[in-house]
């Protein structure tokens, strides 16, 4: 079995994460346009056009931008909720042989050797969800655009041995930033983003430990900066006892180096 992954770029700029089995190239949502998602998929070595799935987590623009346009130039199947389908009008999105597929939180599905599993998470969207991936034994989940980590949620992503989890923002950069007041409250709010802190205190609590690889993912460009993402995320993880040594942050700029599972 052998699983290829890399976030092609994650922020508000646009999301989308790649996933390759022996039966099936999958995107977690696509934020980006055609083209940019073209470019670097090819960067990656991969087919530019080599996708046949795509997962759309919710209806904002950084997630779901790319999808009118990618399911117009190829035949591909879009997993949304009802929620988010009826919030994009995607029905219409139907063209060159593509279809959209609805799926309920909670419910798994099944798409070429792949279980998709779709879970609810708190965000200021219709019906969002994020999705861990399971195939040959080996869990992925990404988990972005979420208030705060329920306990529920905490359960979903318990036994995946790569996890995409949200650092979005610092608390402090983001109190002395430059955001209007009332978008500060939203970002860090119960509907908002995970802060570092968030992410922390999520590790120290929560976190079972299983990830092979963590990878902190939507940071903020005004509000945070990789290195102090990165270094709290490894001090929880060394308080815990946990390796940091393959924990990683995306970027909203190029893919990350591909993962090979």
């Amino acid at each position: 079995m052998a699983i290829t992954l890399s976030v092609l770029g994650s922020g508000s700029r646009g999301n989308a994460t790649f996933i390759k089995t022996e039966q099936i190239r999958l995107l977690i949502d696509a934020g980006m346009s055609r083209k940019e998602i073209s470019k670097r998929l090819e960067s990656i070595g991969e087919d530019p056009d080599g996708i046949d799935a795509v997962l759309i987590t919710h209806e904002h623009g950084d997630h779901a931008g790319g999808l009118k346009m990618l399911l117009k130039d190829l035949p591909i199947e879009a997993f949304l909720t009802s929620g988010t389908i009826a919030s994009l009008q995607a029905e219409q999105f139907e063209l060159s042989g593509s279809r959209i597929t609805p799926v309920k939180p909670g419910v798994p599905i099944t798409a070429g050797d792949v279980e998709i599993f779709p879970f609810s998470v708190p965000h200021d969207a219709a019906e969002p969800v994020a999705y861990s991936i399971t195939c040959g034994g080996v869990k992925i989940t990404q988990l972005t655009d979420i208030g705060y980590i329920p306990d529920d949620v905490a359960g979903r992503i318990r036994g995946s041995h790569v996890l995409i989890l949200e650092s979005n923002h610092d608390l402090e950069m983001l109190r002395v930033g430059p955001y209007p007041w009332n978008l500060k409250q939203r970002l860090m709010g119960r509907y908002g983003h995970l802060s570092n802190t968030a992410v922390s205190r999520f590790i120290r609590e929560q976190y079972d430990g299983m990830a092979e690889h963590v990878l902190l993912a939507h940071l903020s460009a005004k509000n945070n900066h990789p290195e102090i993402a990165k270094q709290e995320a490894a001090r929880a993880l060394r308080d815990r006892g946990f390796s940091s040594a393959r924990l990683a942050v995306t970027s909203q700029d190029g893919p990350t180096i591909p993962v090979r599972l």
